[in-house]
C-alpha cells in the first residue's frame, strides 16, 4: 500500500474494531453470540433434516422453510467466526478483498431471506385465497425457480456495490473499520473521496429490496385476512388464520429489526456507536435463532417429526 497526503492508498489488510465502546466487555458478549449461533446452527440444521426425511413435508410451505433454514445458517455463519475472533482472540485484522467478499456474501443472503419470505407471504395468498389452484400454480418446478431467482437478484443487486468500492474508492482516511463485521456503509465511509454513488446505490438496493418485498407482503396479507373473515364457520377462521401465524412472527423479527438497524445507522445520529453494532449483530443472530423455534412450535406435521427423530435418537 502507499500513503499520500495523509490517506492509504489501496489497502490490503483493515481491522475490524469490533463494538467499539464497548471493548472491555467484548469477550463477554461473545458468549451469548456464540449460544445463539450455536442453537441457530442446530434448531435450522434439525429443521431441515426434519423436511429432507419426512416425505409428507415435501409441500411448497416447508420447501421455503428449507431455503430460509439454510439461508439463516448461512447468514450467521458469514460474520460470527470473524467477530469471535475479533471479541476473544484480538484477531481484528482482514484481508480487504476477503473484506468486501463478506459484504457480499452478508447483504446477499440478507437480500435472499427477504425473497424466501416473499414467496412464502404468496404461497399461504395462494393457499388460502384459492386453495383449489395452489397445488397447479405451486409446483415443484417453481419453487425451484423462485429460489433460483431470489438468489440471483440478491447476488445481481448486492454484487455492484463491490464494484463501485473498488474501482471507485482509492484513498481511504483510515483503515480501522468501526463494526464488527464489514458492513457496507461502514466500509464506504473509510474513503477519503466522493462516496455519494455508493451510499446511493446502497439505499437503492435497500428500497429495492425491503420495499418491493415488504408492499407485496403487506398486500398480501391484507388479501388474506380479508378472505379469513369473511369465512362463515368460526373454526374455518380459526384454521386460517393459525397457518399464518408462524409466517407474521417470522416476517415481524426480520423485518422490524431491519428497520431499527437501517433507521438507526442512517438517522440516529444522537444514539452511540455501540448501539447501532448491537443492532445489526442482533439482526443476523436473532432471526435464524427464533424461525425454527417459531416453525417447530406452530407447525403440527414438523413438530411431530422433530419429536420422532428426537425420540429415535434417545432410544438408540
Amino acid at each position: 500500500m502507499f500513503q499520500r497526503n495523509d490517506t492509504v492508498f489501496m489497502p490490503s489488510v483493515l481491522r475490524l474494531t469490533g463494538i467499539p465502546g464497548l471493548e472491555p466487555v467484548q469477550a463477554w458478549i461473545g458468549v451469548p453470540f456464540c449460544a445463539m449461533y450455536v442453537l441457530a446452527l442446530f434448531g435450522n440444521s434439525l429443521l431441515l433434516v426434519a423436511i429432507k426425511s419426512e416425505r409428507s413435508l415435501h409441500e411448497p410451505m416447508c420447501l421455503f422453510l428449507a431455503m430460509l433454514g439454510a439461508t439463516d445458517v448461512m447468514l450467521s455463519t458469514c460474520i460470527l467466526p470473524k467477530m469471535l475472533g475479533i471479541f476473544w482472540f484480538h484477531s481484528p485484522e482482514i484481508d480487504f478483498d476477503a473484506c468486501l467478499f463478506q459484504m457480499w456474501l452478508i447483504h446477499s443472503f440478507q437480500c435472499i431471506e427477504s425473497g424466501v419470505l416473499l414467496a412464502m407471504a404468496l404461497d399461504r395468498y395462494v393457499a388460502i385465497c384459492d386453495p383449489l389452484r395452489h397445488a397447479a400454480i405451486f409446483t415443484p418446478q417453481l419453487v425451484t425457480r423462485i429460489g433460483v431467482a431470489v438468489t440471483l437478484r440478491a447476488a445481481l443487486l448486492v454484487a455492484p456495490c463491490l464494484i463501485l468500492i473498488k474501482c471507485r474508492l482509492k484513498h481511504y482516511r483510515t483503515t480501522v473499520v468501526s463494526h464488527s463485521y464489514c458492513e457496507h456503509m461502514a466500509v464506504v465511509k473509510l474513503a477519503a473521496e466522493d462516496v455519494r454513488i455508493n451510499k446511493i446505490y446502497g439505499l437503492f438496493v435497500a428500497f429495492i429490496v425491503l420495499g418491493f418485498d415488504i408492499i407485496f407482503i403487506t398486500f398480501s396479507y391484507i388479501r388474506i385476512f380479508v378472505t379469513v373473515f369473511s369465512l362463515p364457520q368460526r373454526e374455518a377462521r380459526l384454521k386460517a388464520f393459525n397457518t399464518c401465524v408462524a409466517h407474521i412472527c417470522v416476517f415481524l423479527d426480520f423485518y422490524l429489526l431491519a428497520f431499527f438497524s437501517f433507521f438507526t445507522h442512517r438517522f440516529g445520529f444522537h444514539i452511540p456507536p455501540y448501539v447501532h453494532i448491537l443492532l445489526s449483530n442482533l439482526y443476523l443472530l436473532v432471526p435464524p435463532l427464533l424461525n425454527p423455534v417459531v416453525y417447530g412450535v406452530k407447525t403440527k406435521q414438523i413438530r411431530d417429526r422433530v419429536s420422532r427423530m428426537l425420540r429415535s435418537v434417545g432410544a438408540s
